[in-house]
């Protein structure tokens, strides 16, 4: 390449010669020629999660992945996590973006949702602006996926339904804003394990291009019974 070259130019010429650096632009040219052959593998199966800070996405993705909950809030840029799934009967890994309840990353987040197979749209029953902040994302994966959308998996969670006395979100109005946005929806709560895997195993049952399943057998979980076209009216209980 270029920068080789002109590397060995600066060495046969000797430590006094003066040879011109390569530039700056190729420099660049370069690593993103590099960055180009390293592409990320095609079976993977992306999933993305949204949602204000403070609202549990790292507890519920944690809670899935790991089987762990931690109670300190940990505030998060972006992290994503892997985990070996079935897919058309092979074997393929589902990664996870977490991403940053900040609204100081758009370009991240725009990236995220171009790459993003399925989402998850995470609010907190006990804050109804949880809810509200979700409504700007949610318009830019409209914007973005287009006429994709409807093919598209996309779960309103109301997460930390184990907080009852804290509660500001029914259950009823969760439902309605996932009505509205043409979703399924559910409530979890990660800090008691409840609807957890059952979130990620319809998430994945609502795929329509691919026969994707936790199972590595390769069989789909049976779906819980949906109510209504596009709700998943599952409700949180504190036992």
């Amino acid at each position: 390449m270029a920068l080789a070259v002109a590397e060995g130019a600066r060495e046969g010429a000797g430590e006094g010669a003066d040879v011109p650096d390569a530039p700056q632009e190729l420099c660049v040219a370069v690593t993103a020629s590099c960055s180009v052959r390293m592409p990320e593998q095609s079976n993977d199966y992306r999933v993305v999660v949204f949602g204000a800070g403070g609202v549990g996405k790292s507890s519920l993705v944690l809670r899935f992945v790991k089987g762990t909950f931690r109670e300190s809030y940990i505030p998060t840029i972006e992290d994503t996590y892997r985990q070996v799934i079935s897919c058309n009967k092979n074997i393929c890994t589902l990664q996870i973006t977490d991403t940053t309840g900040s609204h100081q990353f758009p370009a991240m987040q725009r990236l995220s949702i171009s790459k993003g197979h399925a989402f998850i749209l995470v609010y907190s029953v006990t804050s109804k602006q949880s809810l509200e902040e979700l409504k700007p994302i949610w318009e830019v994966i409209r914007e973005m996926k287009g006429a994709d959308l409807a093919t598209i998996p996309v779960m309103l969670v109301g997460n930390k339904c184990d907080e009852v006395e804290n509660r500001e979100v029914a259950a009823s109005e969760g439902e309605a804003e996932a009505n509205r946005w043409g979703c399924n929806f559910m409530e979890t709560s990660a800090k008691t394990n409840h609807n957890v895997k059952e979130l990620f195993q319809e998430l994945l049952n609502m795929e329509k291009n691919r026969n994707i399943s936790l199972d590595l057998g390769g069989k789909k979980s049976g779906r819980q019974k949906i109510p209504g076209p596009n709700k998943l009216k599952e409700k949180c209980s504190v036992m």
